[in-house]
């Protein structure tokens, strides 16, 4: 009797100990995680997304214990990877990064297989990185008034490459081109590398490129950097001035970077992965590598990413009905 009353009072305990223990959310193979996780890049090795995905993996591993597997599908301007995350089982296994283009392209016409809304689950927003408009040295022009100039003394004739039709450098110029009263012709790449490397080549003439993929070739003197895209400028390029203030008033395209999963992921699992990705973008050598290759190190969690995802979506819808402007 003594013994059974001991095991009832364990037992008690036990039941009291579990109601008061924070619970874990589960996966079909048990408590999360219980094996490796696949990070998806929806573009091309060398690009944004996969410099930030191949900083932040590590980190995420060695938090959680087990694999953070890169996994680069890219495609269609990155929306084929994003898709195919969208569709992932929703037990934590599948994360994604994506840049802003989620909440630029549904405003501006362009189709797409999923609703970033309705298919996802905010984590984190983890960087964001300024745009440069960036020239070939061959290119006339010293300043962004004189490539506005040249431009509109040669519509259709000047070229810019972007890393593929609905991406953020893809808007950039569109909205560019729309306010500035220029026409430069679109040339798609697949991905940051391709388009690049004909900027240097002098293939293409101009790009909206981030700061990230073109900081060393800007230093080097092989590309001119005219302006940066954002609204205020960069830290990292003070003496650059902002497009706004070069001649087109109020032009304004930040690029963010944001790691979603699958709607319908458990909260413990989203809320987990974030506070490691807080841990990580707020570590010396994390930030550090961050700003050395372009990139301004920042947080927001899965509720603040959530509202800048539902302000951007009306942001970009706004002006796609008050510029016409359509990515097809």
């Amino acid at each position: 009797m003594t013994s059974r009353r001991h095991a009832l009072r364990a037992g008690s305990a036990a039941l009291a100990l579990a109601a008061l223990t924070p619970a874990r959310a589960q996966s079909p193979e048990g408590r999360w995680p219980s094996r490796a996780v696949r990070f998806v890049v929806p573009f091309p090795p060398g690009g944004g997304n996969d410099i930030l995905a191949r900083m932040l993996g590590p980190k995420l591993s060695e938090a959680i214990g087990q694999p953070v597997v890169i996994d680069n599908r890219p495609g269609a301007g990155g929306n084929l990877g994003t898709d195919q995350a969208a569709r992932a089982a929703a037990d934590g296994y599948t994360i994604v990064i994506a840049s802003n283009q989620v909440t630029i392209n549904p405003g501006l016409g362009q189709k797409l297989p999923f609703d970033i809304e309705r298919d996802f689950a905010p984590i984190a927003l983890v960087a964001s990185v300024p745009m440069l408009l960036v020239v070939h040295p061959s290119v006339p022009a010293k300043s962004t008034a004189e490539f506005l100039a040249l431009a509109k003394s040669q519509p259709g004739k000047l070229n810019y490459g972007t890393p593929g039709s609905g991406t953020p450098q893809h808007l950039a110029f569109e909205l560019f081109d729309k306010m500035a009263g220029t026409q430069v012709t679109h040339v798609p790449y697949k991905g940051t590398g391709p388009a690049i490397a004909d900027l240097l080549g002098g293939q293409i003439q101009t790009a909206f490129a981030t700061l990230a993929s073109v900081a060393p070739h800007v230093q080097a003197g092989k590309l001119r950097a005219l302006a940066v895209a954002t609204g205020r400028r960069s830290p990292l390029l003070p003496d650059v001035p902002t497009v706004a203030e070069s001649g087109v008033p109020g032009y304004d395209v930040p690029l963010w970077y944001s790691i979603l999963a699958p709607a319908a992921t458990p909260r413990e699992i989203t809320a987990r992965i974030a506070a490691e990705l807080r841990r990580a973008t707020e570590s010396p050598d994390v930030r550090e590598r961050m700003v050395s290759q372009g990139f301004e190190p920042s947080f927001l969690g899965p509720d603040e990413l959530q509202g800048l995802i539902q302000r951007d979506v009306a942001r970009w819808q706004r002006i796609g009905r008050e510029t016409g402007i359509r990515i097809e």
